[in-house]
């Protein structure tokens, strides 16, 4: 009955939404979502044991063949991961390391030194930015960190900024290639991404079908992957964090994983549903606040800790290269942080790329600029200080295997320094998951539309699916279905990276003509202009 009681309700809220029209296609997802939840309410016990003993054979079989590891010098290696750190490895040295000498420009376009609102594009460099780092930031940077620091030591943090930093020129050459290739639909919309510079990128060097093929593959993979480890993974992580922040299990929603489910899958909705400018609205303030956030409350810790930093510092530098009992030596602490920085700055895979294509911009090479600057942030930065609050507080070599692992360490070693942390770092990670799910939407959904054809009830056939698995992301666990979307989420490293190396010298052709105008005065700076 009182699932009946609750559909009513939600009717009468829908009556009263009628003269409005979003909130009414809101309401609507509410009604969906309540009747979907009913129905699983009472059997979910045994209905991810079923699904995942379905999945199972398929994501074992898939994450087999995208993860299979060879032995390097004693240590396993993803070659995956070989994938995308050669490929950041090469665009660092072909484009002249960009990651170091251009940082200044970056800057000067992301505080709108060179916009113009008469260009094409729906957002911004700085909302385009901080709608690709809001899928980026997130757990990972927390949780993923400590578990780089329990198994491979803090050596691995020197090869994590490493590979963070060589990361920024595979996103230079995604995002140049992104706003290169993007399609401008006929109502001035936006679509970009891999899926078309792969299609329209190799079709002019004679290789059309190979390109549409591949394309076509990334956009089914990262719709599947999107409402997997970009959605599912999220909510769960998200419903987690706010029962911790809300009393453990005292907390009232301890067993309501339905209603939380459904509460955020409505705030998602209203975001979504307004496409990326209304996505970007909202990361370009929640971004900067969260990350804010975080950055100052790690450097607290730190100082207080201060007296610990020469340490952790020296312990950082002398295990990179001598590294404390870790399987592998030195290639074992290497392979950990270079893992560890691909997992979580995405360079190499594509999807960034989509929300930086929808950037105001005549000038592709300027959203390369501003996007390598998303690996420093969410690697360099972010992830580096997370090292370094847990080895100025609470890390002893002899934890490396031990019980407490991932967020709930990162969570210890800010509470055995600030004692109040654990509720608002729990809400930070809440607010990390509901951004990630907010890009991610938008990435599954230009996917989604590539596949489909450009309409807007074709986006919201999607964005009601998106939703729907947010709620059972809280509800279930479906170990399978995570592992296979996780998988298909690297998998799309193997099409776009061979696409960015065909695209190379295009690549490198648009940076040095943008070099050159830059040179001459062609591009005017508005701000300096102003000030004279």
């Amino acid at each position: 009955m009182t699932g009946v009681k609750n559909i009513e309700h939600l009717k009468y809220i829908d009556s009263l939404m009628r003269g409005h029209p979003p909130l009414k296609l809101v309401s609507q997802l509410l009604v969906i979502f309540l009747v979907l939840l009913n129905f699983f309410s009472s059997r979910a016990a045994g209905i991810d044991e079923s699904i995942n003993s379905m999945m199972e054979p398929i994501s074992s079989a898939v994450a087999g063949f995208i993860f299979f590891e060879a032995n390097i010098l004693g240590a396993q290696l993803p070659l995956i991961i070989l994938w995308l750190v050669g490929a950041a490895f090469f665009f660092t040295v072909y484009l002249g390391f960009l990651n170091l000498t251009g940082f200044r420009h970056a800057f000067h376009l992301l505080r709108g030194d060179y916009d113009n609102d008469d260009h094409e594009g729906d957002v911004s460099h700085f909302q385009a930015l901080a709608t690709a780092v809001a899928g980026t930031v997130g757990i990972g940077n927390m949780g993923g960190i400590a578990i780089v620091i329990t198994v491979g030591g803090p050596g691995a943090v020197f090869w994590l900024i490493i590979a963070g930093f060589l990361g920024m020129s595979t996103k230079f050459a995604e995002c140049v290639a992104a706003v290169k290739y993007r399609k401008i639909n006929p109502d001035g919309s936006i679509s970009g991404g891999p899926m078309y510079y792969l299609e329209q990128g190799l079709k002019e060097r004679n290789l059309g079908l190979l390109g549409k093929g591949m394309a076509h593959f990334y956009a089914v993979s990262i719709v599947i992957g999107c409402l997997g480890i970009g959605n599912m993974f999220q909510s769960n992580q998200a419903y987690q964090q706010f029962v911790i922040a809300t009393g453990g299990e005292t907390s009232f929603f301890v067993d309501k994983a339905w209603l939380f489910g459904s509460i955020l899958a409505l705030i998602v909705a209203a975001v979504i549903i307004g496409g990326i400018k209304s996505i970007a609205r909202v990361t370009s303030k929640l971004v900067p606040f969260m990350a804010i956030a975080y950055v100052v409350g790690a450097l607290v810790v730190i100082l207080i800790n201060v007296e610990q930093l020469p340490r952790a510092v020296y312990t950082i530098f002398s295990e990179a290269f001598n590294p404390q009992a870790v399987s592998g030596g030195v290639i074992g602490v290497i392979i950990l942080g270079f893992q560890r920085a691909a997992f979580s700055n995405e360079a190499g895979l594509g999807s960034a790329a989509i929300a930086h294509s929808a950037v105001k911009t005549k000038e592709p090479v300027t959203e390369g600029y501003v996007g390598l600057l998303e690996p420093f942030i969410d690697t360099v930065v972010i992830s580096t200080l997370t090292g370094l609050v847990i080895l100025v507080t609470i890390y002893e070599p002899g934890m490396a295997g031990g019980g407490i692992q991932g967020i709930e360490l990162t969570s210890q070693a800010f509470k055995s320094t600030l004692g109040w942390s654990t509720i608002p770092l729990s809400f930070i990670a809440i607010l990390f998951t509901f951004s990630t799910m907010l890009s991610w939407s938008y990435y599954g959904l230009k996917g989604w539309t590539y596949i489909t054809g450009e309409s807007k009830k074709m986006a919201l056939i999607f964005q009601l699916i998106f939703c729907m698995f947010g709620v059972l992301g809280c509800m279930i666990q479906l170990d399978a279905v995570l592992d296979f979307s996780d998988a298909l989420i690297f998998v799309i490293a193997l099409p776009n990276i061979f696409g960015l190396y065909v695209l190379a010298p295009t690549i490198k052709k648009e940076l040095n003509a943008y070099k050159d105008r830059l040179a001459n005065g062609d591009l005017i700076n508005l701000r300096q202009r102003e000030e004279r």
